[in-house]
């Protein structure tokens, strides 16, 4: 049996945060503060739920991503195309002190879930709107996913090969980094909050998919501001700040390994492992004119060794290096198990099953995983009845109308 009832632990402990939100950016948002103790209420349509729930790898059947995206939070069914829907919608956003919204702009007006409504209802809510294009664009009603967000930020344009085409990474970038950037600013606004509640009015936070990312590269605009010229891919060289040693290299037996020397000294511990000219690569200025050799040097070493006989090695001489891990790797590692990012949690379909731990770590008053990603409309009695007093007969009603 599943425990329906969280740790109360971490410190966010009482935030009470409602998502009208799917997929990733803004549910990763939420996830982020739920698992450091954030009551978080998932709001999803009857019936389909959250897509979320459908994407991804399965096991027996049994989709395994929303167990991890939708931990630690409160998931009810709510028809937002209903005006009792919207009524219901509009009690969850007076109780909540944040509320996560991803739909259009035109929708939020249409439902009333855009600024104005929110803070008409709640004068002290945080508002974090995620969108494609940001409320204030002239793109504002328009669809927007994560890996358009990544085109448009300038990351996919330095990801690749010189000779190669733009690459997105293999997962949703975009959405993760926006989740993450929409999590901290919502605590940046509850600092606000809680050290000048007499001022506060709320706030609305306006987050556009490609900002995040574009906001990371931090040597793009000014760059091509100063120099006139756009960065271009340089493979797994950084585009502006070249090291004398960065790569992957494939070792004796199959597997990547990556070497990273940006630093003279290490760079000339590479030289020695080599059995490089020492004196050849004394400078910056010698290193960097040694890159191509340097690397073809390394590339060949590699090729010709086991990868455990290339790590030890690497240790020895003092040169950062590491496997290409895949997931296999991660959950063998011996730094994760000793770091605890590996946890088991229960799940009501799946049994145990091991997800990542609750990152960043605090020591004082740590969060916890109390569950998985719970099944659609588990939390509706609660939510509804219990913590929003709606009455058994109204939640009664709700239901056989479909609203809920």
């Amino acid at each position: 049996m599943e425990d329906q009832t969280s740790t109360g632990q971490g410190q966010l402990t009482g935030l009470k945060v409602v998502e009208f939100a799917h997929v990733v950016a803004g549910p990763l948002a939420g996830g982020m503060l739920a698992d450091q103790g954030a009551d978080v209420v998932h709001v999803e349509p009857p019936g389909s739920g959250d897509a979320a729930r459908a994407m991804g790898p399965r096991r027996d059947g049994v989709p395994l991503w929303f167990k991890v995206a939708g931990r630690n939070k409160r998931s009810v069914t709510l028809d937002l195309h209903h005006e009792e829907g919207r009524e219901v919608a509009r009690e969850l956003i007076a109780w909540a002190d944040v509320v996560i919204v991803t739909l259009r702009a035109g929708r939020l007006r249409a439902w009333g879930l855009d600024w104005e409504a929110v803070h008409a209802l709640n004068p002290t809510a945080i508002l974090l709107q995620i969108s494609g294009f940001g409320a204030t664009s002239s793109r504002a009603d328009a669809p927007g996913f994560g890996k358009m967000g990544e085109a448009r930020s300038g990351v996919v344009h330095l990801t690749g090969f010189p000779e190669g085409p733009p690459v997105h990474t293999g997962f949703s970038h975009g959405d993760a980094v926006t989740g993450l950037m929409g999590a901290f600013a919502v605590l940046a606004a509850l600092h606000r909050r809680d050290t000048d509640p007499d001022s506060f009015d709320g706030e609305w936070i306006d987050l556009a998919l490609f900002e995040p990312l574009y906001r990371l590269v931090e040597w793009q605009i000014i760059a091509y501001d100063q120099l006139g010229t756009a960065p271009e891919r340089a493979g797994n060289q950084l585009a502006v700040a070249p090291a004398a040693v960065i790569n992957t290299y494939r070792s004796a037996d199959g597997d990547w390994l990556t070497v990273t020397s940006a630093t003279t000294r290490s760079v000339r511990n590479v030289v020695r492992l080599l059995g490089l000219p020492d004196e050849e690569f004394t400078t910056v200025e010698q290193q960097h004119a040694g890159r191509e050799r340097l690397d073809a040097a390394l590339r060949e070493w590699v090729a010709a060794r086991p990868a455990a006989e290339c790590l030890a090695a690497f240790e020895r001489a003092e040169v950062v290096a590491s496997r290409v891990f895949t997931a296999a790797d991660i959950v063998a590692d011996p730094v994760y198990a000793e770091r605890e990012d590996i946890i088991t949690v229960d799940d009501p379909d799946l049994g145990p099953v091991r997800m990542q731990a609750v990152i960043p770590r605090f020591h004082r008053s740590p969060g916890a995983v109390w569950r998985t990603g719970p099944a659609l409309g588990a939390d509706n009695a609660l939510v509804y009845g219990e913590w929003l007093g709606i009455d058994g007969g109204r939640l009664a009603k709700l239901e056989a109308e479909g609203v809920i």
